[in-house]
């Protein structure tokens, strides 16, 4: 795998096991807008995903999981893609964020017992695939995956952890899947621009959103941080 090519990079790491599925797709359309960004697709690496020491002890770290490290922890923007299984996220990436994330190097408990992240002055996005529809949401829990984005992401000290919700994958058309992917590269390029420090226009204002936007629901998906993505049908 290639090393990062600078500091002001985004990582993009695709936590679904299949390279044909749709979030294997949107990670590829993030990298495509985004020139500074790597793509990591977690299923190419090679490490044992599961904590067999629990955290009675430390797992030789693999060469591969050795590199996925350095990268999260040279990125300033890390883009995670997976789909919502189960309400939760394929066994593949948890149990790579469970041996990638580490205690007394990405996060820490104070004299008080109090969690303090250590991958702090990163930001972060999730972007999800779901087949439960946008109506309802607020009828299960966590389809938007806090487990994930605060429980994981936020609890290291990335923030703000924006999001990205697709829906509903097994109703939509490949005229539509085709819109989510160039809403995604479109999204890359306006998160690029904000790391490089380039003034946004007022028409990507009115189209993005701003930092302190709230949460938004569309048929494509709901972000924060940039607003909703471009219109969808």
């Amino acid at each position: 795998m290639s090393a990062l090519p600078t500091p002001h990079t985004t990582l993009v790491i695709d936590g679904h096991p299949n390279p044909d599925s749709l979030c294997a797709a949107l990670a590829r359309s993030y990298v495509a807008g985004d020139p500074r960004a790597r793509l990591l697709p977690v299923r190419e690496l090679d490490f044992d995903l599961h904590m067999r020491l629990g955290y009675t002890g430390r797992m030789p770290i693999e060469p591969d999981l050795a590199d996925a490290r350095q990268a999260i922890r040279g990125a300033r923007h890390i883009v995670v893609v997976t789909p919502v299984w189960w309400r939760s996220t394929p066994a593949l990436l948890k149990g790579f964020l469970d041996r990638a994330l580490l205690p007394g190097e990405d996060f820490r408990y104070g004299d008080n017992g109090r969690p303090e992240g250590l991958l702090a002055g990163r930001s972060a996005r999730v972007i999800v695939t779901a087949d439960t529809p946008q109506w309802m949401q607020s009828l299960l829990p966590d389809t938007r995956l806090r487990s994930l984005s605060q429980g994981t992401l936020a609890f290291c000290g990335l923030k703000p952890v924006a999001h990205t919700r697709f829906a509903s994958v097994n109703k939509s058309t490949p005229e539509q899947r085709q819109r989510w992917l160039r809403e995604v590269e479109q999204l890359a390029a306006r998160e690029a621009a904000r790391l490089a420090g380039v003034r946004r226009t007022p028409a990507d204002a009115s189209a993005g959103g701003h930092a302190g936007a709230a949460f938004r629901t569309s048929p494509g998906g709901d972000t924060r941080a940039d607003g909703p993505l471009s219109p969808v049908a």
